[in-house]
């Protein structure tokens, strides 16, 4: 499956543009005796009006979708295991044929993560769990035959991350890292393990790397070593080769000199004489690459194609190499022959979002999901001999139409320094006429990429209200070099939020949008930035939604999970240096709390590990002391995002309410 170092530490933020489906009635809400929808007891609702019911219904068809995912290809059989909606939250499926209805097999009130058949018999399956949005991963083995759920890993304290199959089939490698309140000068430690998994008895301990950002890539053809990934930042990145038995490690990619590198995903090649990586090594952007581990000569492969490599996958006989590249946001899938790089010419794919891409180890076809503007995500599967594309399975859209939407339009804009930044725009119908009010959607990360994608919920706001979106992606966004993933690094944080002072401009040009309406909105790193843009251009917004926001780079730094702490720190700043100290608390919103007066929605779940949610309530005391109408709704049986439909719905059902009151009137 794709795999990058990145993949367990970047922010993977679920926020109110999820996914539902209406299989059952936990897509209902209960309503007071006036008519209107009573919170859930796990709710924290501070300045929200009393939703009326007659809302539900209005928005309905905006609720109800469903996506899938594809997760693992059964080792022998052609089937697969997908993740989808069942009720309330995400689990694992079975679908055992093209176009079968998927079979449930979990069954948990918590979201399930993953989905990994063992690779021999396909006997059971490994997923992950975890409680309450804590982030504090266990792993599972499910066994097919009976139905039986087996706990493998035992600390509750320590988050556990799976990593692949050794090719025997028999062990997993696995990283464990401590959750708690430890020390900000702690030392700190990453556990690789390896486990037989139908017997957590053999789980081993491989080694204890020092720090964070550690993680296993991949097996050598003999199963004596493990690829491992260490990741410094979204710009500094090392692999290492690990004796399994011993546990000794060898720097296969030293740092020359002062150019920071970063390296992505790696796989043994068939013969295990060398590594398929991606790398942005004598180059602005990650291309797939040789690493020859006799003489450590790297020999680029995709040295044509200037943009990112997005992860890739090596069919089981290492005859074939899938990748995608990210093309401003587009993905397109490549097949290449290993002997010779001649790449196979393909069939046409929906355009869009290309991930989970993996082999099937008997029919060598290629399993992906595609998420694209005209279906939410999709399951397809690709022999690319014959080139026939089959679909697996389609997201259940349940009355939210796709046919006739106008797809995002690119769009560009000059900053304060003459940087070109660029977004999507996604116009309303048009039988909306006049200037159109505007809501910027700022993504999280931050090295995080807005791509043109369906907007699910969002897109209520686009075709019903008849309001334009746009999605920047400001100065340290990915997908468009390393130099310009650096731009917003330690002193130059306030950089990305002067780039939307120049959408704020660019707007003001738009004879289609209006100026004096527009509202942002943003989750995480996003939060981030709308809290920052709400102090910096009070005058030039009409509000604000904050979903799991920083209000404070200091507090944050200090009060996020510790396996996260140095990785952050990297990006922001260190806030144990006085001068950087000083800086981060001079920029952050709280301190500039007193320049809020538009109003304010604060969206926060109380068990993230990620921003804690002391962030939203001091963000939320200090604006409400300026008289500012503040929102206030935080989830205790959440994360960072909300994750549980029940939740998403009571989150979307407010925001439309807050859009209406303070964008539109």
């Amino acid at each position: 499956m794709q795999r990058l170092i990145i993949l367990s530490l970047t922010i993977i933020l679920v926020v109110s543009v999820v996914f539902g489906q209406n299989n059952t009635n936990t897509t209902a809400q209960s309503t007071n005796k006036n008519n209107t929808i009573k919170p859930g007891d796990n709710l924290v609702v501070q300045g929200i009006p009393a939703i009326p019911a007659e809302l539900v219904e209005t928005v309905k068809k905006y609720t109800e979708s469903s996506p899938v995912f594809l997760s693992d290809w059964h080792p022998t059989k052609r089937e697969m295991l997908v993740g989808k909606r069942a009720g309330n939250t995400f689990q694992v499926h079975l679908i055992n044929s093209p176009d079968a209805a998927p079979k449930q097999l979990t069954s948990f009130p918590e979201p399930v993560g993953g989905g990994s058949y063992q690779r021999k018999s396909g006997d059971y399956f490994i997923f992950s769990k975890a409680t309450g949005g804590n982030e504090v991963s266990q792993l599972f083995r499910y066994d097919i035959s009976s139905g039986k759920v087996t706990r493998i890993t035992m600390d509750d304290k320590k988050r556990n991350g799976s990593g692949p199959w050794s090719n025997s089939g028999e062990q997993i490698a696995y990283t464990a890292v401590m959750t708690g309140a430890q020390s900000s000068t702690d030392s700190f430690k990453t556990e690789l393990h390896t486990i037989n998994a139908s017997n957590p008895q053999t789980d081993r301990l491989v080694i204890n790397f020092d720090g964070v950002g550690w993680s296993p890539l991949g097996w050598s053809p003999d199963d004596k070593k493990l690829i491992i990934g260490q990741y410094v930042s979204a710009n500094e990145s090392y692999l290492w080769l690990l004796d399994v038995e011993t546990g000794d490690k060898t720097l296969i990619t030293p740092k020359i000199g002062n150019e920071k590198v970063s390296y992505g995903y790696a796989q043994f090649s068939k013969d295990g004489k060398g590594l398929y990586l991606t790398t942005d090594k004598d180059s602005e952007f990650q291309r797939l690459s040789y690493l020859d581990l006799t003489n450590k000569n790297l020999k680029t492969l995709t040295s044509q194609i200037n943009w990112d490599v997005d992860g890739f996958e090596l069919s089981h006989d290492g005859k074939m190499l899938a990748f995608a590249t990210n093309e401003n946001g587009i993905y397109k899938l490549h097949v290449v022959d290993t002997e010779t790089f001649k790449e196979y010419q393909l069939p046409k794919l929906p355009v869009g979002q290309l991930f989970g891409y993996t082999w099937h180890k008997t029919t060598n076809e290629l399993g992906f999901s595609i998420s694209s503007y005209q279906s939410i995500a999709d399951v397809y599967s690709l022999d690319v001999k014959t080139k026939k594309l089959t679909h697996w399975a389609k997201a259940d859209l349940n009355g939210y139409e796709t046919k006739g939407l106008r797809e995002p339009e690119l769009v560009n804009w000059k900053s304060f320094d003459d940087k070109i930044i660029s977004g999507f725009l996604y116009r309303p119908p048009t039988n909306f006429t006049g200037k159109r009010p505007i809501i910027i959607d700022i993504h999280g990360g931050p090295e995080g990429q807005s791509i043109p994608l369906p907007l699910d919920r969002e897109a209520y706001y686009v075709n019903e209200l008849g309001i334009a979106i746009i999605q920047p992606n400001v100065r340290g966004s990915s997908g468009y070099g390393k130099t310009f993933l650096q731009l917003d690094n330690g002193y130059k944080r306030e950089d990305t939020v002067k780039d939307i002072g120049a959408l704020l401009d660019w707007i003001a040009t738009q004879p289609y949008l209006d100026k004096d309406r527009i509202m942002v909105t943003g989750g995480s790193y996003g939060g981030y930035m709308t809290l920052a843009v709400a102090t910096h251009y009070n005058d030039r917004i009409r509000a604000s939604v904050d979903i799991v926001g920083i209000s404070n780079f200091v507090t944050f730094l200090q009060n996020t999970e510790t396996y996260r702490r140095d990785l952050r720190r990297v990006e922001y700043g260190d806030e144990r240096d006085p001068k950087m100290l000083e800086f981060l608390t001079k920029i952050s919103p709280l301190t500039n709390a007193g320049k809020i007066s538009k109003p304010l929605f604060v969206v926060q779940g109380k068990n993230d590990p990620r921003v804690p949610y002391t962030e939203a309530e001091q963000i939320v005391a200090a604006a409400r002391k300026n008289n500012t109408p503040v929102w206030y709704l935080m989830a205790n049986d959440e994360g960072h995002g909300f994750r549980k439909k029940n939740n998403q719905d009571y989150l979307f059902y407010a925001t439309v309410l807050f859009v209406k009151e303070h964008l539109l009137k």
